[in-house]
């Protein structure tokens, strides 16, 4: 019996008590400020978190050294409703060019100052035999749902401290 690998996605959704914008705006411009430190692939610590604001653009991280390690590019940018990455990490933790795994994120407006953020992570069938496991990792807590919790967070607080 074989298994269908097509189509495997993880999903994700969370709440943010800011404004669409500055949800965006916190998830790109400010990266940096709110990625979970052990979420990184390169091997030099300290390092910043960067996304390139277009079409094209990279995602990577920057060592304090100034040597960078990619994690992918940007292949949708239309703020503040939508972002999608090419996510080319591969399951050994390593960046793989043009692997191709696509997160969309959305920001859908809940009124005035409250946006859904939806993450979607999909193409993992192409990680192969893998899949399932990646599939499995990615929607553990301590995987999309952090990552987006700690945006959350980091988006409210600065959202709080601007009013």
């Amino acid at each position: 019996m074989s298994v269908d690998v097509r189509n495997i996605l993880v999903r994700k959704n969370l709440l943010v008590n800011v404004p669409q914008d500055h949800a965006f705006r916190t998830f790109t411009e400010h990266i940096d400020s709110w990625w979970p430190r052990p979420h990184h692939i390169g091997g030099k610590e300290p390092f910043t978190a960067i996304l390139e604001p277009r079409v094209g653009g990279r995602w990577f991280e920057r060592a304090a050294d100034g040597s960078e390690c990619n994690w992918g590019k940007v292949l949708a940018w239309e703020p503040p409703k939508r972002l999608v990455l090419e996510w080319d990490i591969n399951a050994d933790w390593k960046y793989q060019e043009d692997l191709g795994t696509e997160v969309e994120i959305q920001f859908v407006a809940q009124g005035a100052e409250a946006t859904r953020v939806i993450l979607e992570h999909r193409k993992l069938e192409r990680y192969g035999d893998r899949a399932q496991m990646m599939k499995a990792m990615f929607e553990s807590d301590g995987a999309w749902v952090a990552t987006l919790a700690a945006m959350a967070q980091a988006a409210e607080r600065s959202w709080k401290a601007a009013r």
